[in-house]
Formats: structure tokens, sequence, C-alpha cells
């Protein structure tokens, strides 16, 4: 049987070695692990999103993969940036060194991904280093400043909803400190979605949280998670 069809296709696979393909995306997939490790420790098993674990581990190994494939074509290049850019997420970041963490993914793939092998295995441990010192410092001062339970609240209301201050009012009612961490819209762009994170006294100061918030006209849904 004739396979030239099929060869002739792929010639661009000549100029790609599979071992040498395999060996960075296995790279690839162990520093994605290694980053996810390090968010999970320096954020914390609560706080830590297990959604997120698997992200930064998919995304360095996918960064890695499209590196290969761009190589040294600057119009493969612009053509990866192209077809990426449709791609959006609408996921409110709870904290802003989540996005830190996924920068930080995208930077060692693309290294990986490039054969720079030095890069990634000196910049986990300096970056490990960085946010572990951090969280020491940062959510032991945020535990000091306002002792008690933590957790973050999602509310969405619907698009056009006039009393902002009425959510934020029913919060601080039941918390003893309430953060508006971020705004967003839904993937179906019909409602929008706030994210708090609020201290409370005990558990007892959940009871009814909820309940509060749904009772408020425009409220479509709310979400209180312990961190």
């Amino acid at each position: 049987m004739n396979l030239d069809w099929l060869t002739d296709s792929f010639q661009s696979d000549q100029t790609v070695s599979a071992s040498k393909v395999t060996i960075r995306l296995l790279a690839g997939l162990g520093f994605g692990l290694a980053i996810a490790g390090i968010y999970r420790v320096t954020r914390g098993p609560q706080v830590a999103r297990s959604s997120l674990i698997a992200t930064l581990v998919l995304l360095t190994v996918l960064i890695a993969m499209t590196t290969v494939v761009i190589g040294d074509n600057v119009a493969r290049a612009f053509s990866v940036v192209g077809a990426l850019s449709i791609v959006r997420f609408r996921t409110i970041v709870e904290d802003t060194r989540d996005t830190a963490f996924v920068i930080f993914a995208v930077g060692v793939g693309l290294a990986v991904g490039a054969g720079f092998l030095v890069v990634p295995l000196i910049g986990l441990p300096v970056a490990f280093t960085a946010a572990w010192i951090f969280h020491r410092l940062l959510d032991a001062d945020t535990v000091r400043a306002s002792p008690g339970l933590w957790c973050n609240v999602n509310v969405r209301v619907t698009d056009g909803f006039a009393n902002e201050g009425v959510v934020r009012t029913a919060l601080e009612r039941h918390s003893r400190k309430t953060t508006l961490l971020g705004v967003g819209t839904t993937k179906t762009g019909e409602m929008i979605e706030e994210s708090y994170e609020i201290a409370v006294s005990d558990e007892g100061a959940l009871r009814g949280l909820a309940a509060d918030l749904l009772a408020i006209d425009g409220v479509k849904w709310a979400e209180v998670r312990r961190r």
C-alpha cells in the first residue's frame, strides 16, 4: 500500500526528534507537578484549589508542547498566538498569587519546550523560596489582623443589579472582616459574579449567611466555602 500521501502531509515531522519531544514533554510533566506541589505547600491545603493544581500541571505540559511546535518559526509563533487569543477565561482569581503560579507554569513550559533545562532547575527552588517567605509573612499577618474562621463567598447577581452595597452589608453583618476579591461575568454572560473573602468568629456565624444572601432581590446564587 502506498502511504506517500500520508508521509508527505507530515514532512515537518522529519525535523523533530521523537525522543527529544518525549523527553521535553515528560520534563514538562515533572516540572508541572513540582509547580503544583509548591502551590499547594505555600498556599495551604485548605486554600489551594484542586482545579488550579490540575491546571498548573496541564498548562506546563501544553505550553512545552506548543513551544516545540513553534520552534524557530516566527510565522508559526504568530499563528499560535492568534489561535490562543480566542480562548477566554471567566473564572475569578481569588488571590493574585494564583495568577503568579499560572505565569510560573507558562514560563517553565516555555523553557522546557525550547530545550532550556537549566532555567527551570534554578527557577523552581528560587520561586519556592519566594513563595514560602510571602506565605509565612502575608498569611500570618492576615490571621493576626483578623483571627477567626476564613471563608470565600461567591455571589451571582442579575446583570444590571443596582444594589451593590446590599450584598456587602449582608456579609459585614455576619463577618468580622469582608474583602472584595473580584468581579466577573458568568460563562453565559447573563449574570455577574462577585467573589469575597470574609472572616467570621465561628461556624455559627455562617448559618443563615447563604439564606440571607439569597433573600436579596437580584441575587440568584450564593456559595459559602471554608478555606
